[in-house]
């Protein structure tokens, strides 16, 4: 005689988690509201779709590396003037990582660049396309050991499997001329077969001083720029804007 309980074992033999942690109160619903056969499994087969969709969806946000989460909904167009509540609308349609466009934000430390990165990449990654996120610094050490360390294998490795790639930070620190030209690699080899969002607070003029080579930015900034939208943002620091002091309450 089958029993639920050789019936969860099957659902967990063949992959069928949600199946199994929710069969009980399928079957109760279904005898609630007089189900047909045909609706509970309907029921069944619908859980458990939806469960894998979830399920990807958060191993695509894991994987992507973001170090917090930030959200479009939460980006103050009021404080920071230099984007429209139209041109945000119109990124968060993500058609221009179809299109395989670049997008550059440029602008002093607490403008907002790295949260319009981290939003427009976590939205990519909730509508199922593969992202990979890194500051400037975390991407030289990658570069730099990928062929000693297994971590930065598999960090490569995704960023060149994904459709969008987020490299924060960008010319805070100057880089190493070996550095610079494995930075000049991977870049060649994402162009045009993702798009790539940048975010950072030298203008491109100074490129080639934290680069240390002119011919080397141009030739970055030539693919870089090739399709892409460059946002300048200005203004005062939103963090210094809206900081707390733990003296100042009471």
């Amino acid at each position: 005689m089958i029993n639920m309980k050789d019936i969860k074992a099957d659902a967990y033999s063949l992959g069928l988690i949600n199946t199994r942690d929710s069969i009980d109160k399928l079957i109760k619903v279904a005898e609630e509201k007089n189900q047909t056969y045909t609706e509970l499994i309907s029921a069944v087969l619908t859980g458990e779709l939806k469960y894998r969709v979830n399920r990807a969806k958060e191993k695509r946000i894991k994987e992507a590396g973001f170090p917090y989460i930030k959200k479009l909904e939460d980006f103050d167009v009021s404080f920071q003037y230099s984007i429209t509540e139209k041109q945000l609308k119109q990124l968060a349609e993500l058609k221009w990582i179809e299109q395989m466009y670049n997008l550059i934000f440029l602008g002093p430390p607490g403008v907002g660049k790295s949260h319009l990165s981290i939003a427009l990449a976590y939205k990519a990654a909730q509508e199922g396309y593969k992202v990979s996120f890194t500051t400037m610094s975390n991407l030289v050490q990658i570069l730099r050991t990928q062929e000693i360390s297994r971590r930065s294998k598999t960090k490569i490795n995704r960023i060149y499997k994904s459709s969008l790639v987020v490299i924060d930070e960008v010319g805070y620190l100057p880089i190493e001329r070996t550095d610079a030209n494995l930075f000049f690699q991977l870049i060649s080899d994402l162009h045009e077969q993702a798009s790539i969002i940048i975010t950072s607070n030298k203008g491109f003029e100074e490129w080639t001083e934290f680069l240390g080579d002119a011919a080397l930015a141009t030739a970055i900034l030539d693919r870089l720029t090739y399709r892409c939208d460059m946002i300048s943002l200005e203004g005062k620091s939103y963090r210094l804007e809206h900081r707390s002091s733990f003296l100042g309450k009471n």
